[in-house]
């Protein structure tokens, strides 16, 4: 549902138990876990449909390269994913993640992960075993690794359809509805006040648009980032979704292991150019078969809507050397735009019963399930225990 103010007959009259600003990921998950605790729900957005960094991202839920708080909500938001794709009725699959090492210091960060984390989580591939899974060129690989409990979404399917699926259990959407305010207890917008219990924001980046003291007290920039869709013709398709080197000097399960550093410091010696794009070498594929290539970061208080194409030459170069091909023709190219803090969640609470919430890293879709679960546990927390399926929950 997008384009209109709510369901037909609903009016900001109405009073709510939850109310939730935005329809990103962290926004929809609040709303599913509330959904689920039998309360009635409201979602304001600006917007007329989902836009933001939940359609632009990779799709790619990255449970296993967490680790700390974030992997604490990637696993909870993995159960939540298998339930709801079925009954929300978008594509998921059961994919794993390849890792691909180009080099000995790239296997040795995957070997010391796989120690770390258990063989149930990690598994270390041939050179040949990852040809199998993905078609890299002969000689790029020199091994890799499976982690089999991650998963993939079509992002520009996944959140649209659980909006749907929200919708279609009752919970009132308003779209281009700008929130001028929030206090305890109502929302205030540019359609009038919404009634409710609790308010949960859920806006990324744009926390300092309505709370600029607390974005400034946590640090929250805007993470600009390249990206595209490509036509490749490649030896086979990808059987799940394909990290780097360069992922693992980021992703924090891998970033942390004691050869994470050496790796991080040869990479930068050898690609001064891509370091300084703060690159993440990385693809997933599709359901029709394009492929989605990325990316570059690059921070600040705003993010200048001109993109590099030094940059985006780059991102082809490296698909092609990976992949051995020179047939890649580019669909489309984007930027996105996701929340970053020092830390990689902000839950505040600015006044009672109102919550500030933000993936303030590039995680959103593999954590924010999980975290929203958490904060309206806390809110709700005299509230009817979790259904056992987001579908019992009551329509009206």
């Amino acid at each position: 549902m997008s384009g209109g103010s709510g369901r037909k007959g609903t009016a900001m009259g109405r009073h709510y138990d939850l109310a939730i600003v935005g329809s990103g990921i962290v926004g929809l998950g609040h709303a599913v876990a509330a959904l689920k605790r039998g309360l009635m729900v409201a979602v304001v957005d600006r917007a007329s449909s989902v836009v933001g960094a939940s359609v632009r991202n990779f799709g790619h839920l990255c449970i296993t390269g967490q680790e700390g708080e974030a992997r604490a909500y990637a696993e909870l938001a993995r159960e939540l994913w298998l339930t709801l794709a079925p009954e929300a009725g978008f594509w998921l699959r059961e994919s794993g993640t390849v890792v691909v090492a180009q080099a000995q210091d790239e296997l040795d960060v995957l070997d010391e992960f796989r120690q770390r984390r258990g063989g149930s989580d990690v598994r270390l591939l041939t050179p040949a075993e990852v040809r199998d899974r993905i078609p890299v060129a002969d000689g790029v690989a020199v091994g890799g690794a499976w982690l089999p409990r991650d998963l993939q979404v079509d992002p520009r399917e996944a959140a649209s359809a659980i909006v749907r699926w929200l919708d279609a259990h009752g919970v009132d959407f308003f779209w281009r509805t700008a929130v001028v305010g929030v206090q305890t207890g109502a929302v205030h917008t540019s359609r009038g006040t919404l009634s409710a219990d609790a308010v949960v924001v859920a806006v990324n980046h744009d926390v300092d648009l309505l709370f600029p003291g607390l974005a400034e007290a946590h640090g929250v920039e805007r993470c600009g980032l390249d990206m595209m869709l490509v036509d490749a013709e490649l030896d086979h398709p990808l059987s799940a979704p394909l990290l780097t080197g360069w992922s693992l000097v980021r992703y924090s399960g891998f970033a942390h292991t004691p050869t994470a550093g050496a790796l991080r410091e040869r990479l930068a010696e050898e690609h001064p150019e891509l370091a300084a794009l703060d690159l993440n070498q990385m693809y997933t594929q599709r359901p029709d078969g394009s492929l989605i290539v990325g990316d570059t970061h690059y921070r600040g208080a705003d993010v200048p809507p001109f993109q590099s194409e030094a940059a985006n030459d780059q991102l082809l170069e490296l698909a092609r050397q990976l992949f051995g091909t020179d047939r890649i023709r580019v669909r489309e190219r984007w930027q996105g735009v996701y929340a970053t803090a020092p830390d990689d969640f902000l839950v505040a609470a600015p006044a009672p019963e109102v919550r500030v919430v933000s993936v303030t890293t590039g995680i959103g879709m593999t954590t924010g399930l999980g975290l929203a679960e958490r904060v309206v546990d806390e809110l709700f927390s005299a509230a009817p225990g979790v259904l056992a399926t987001a579908g019992a929950a009551r329509a009206d």
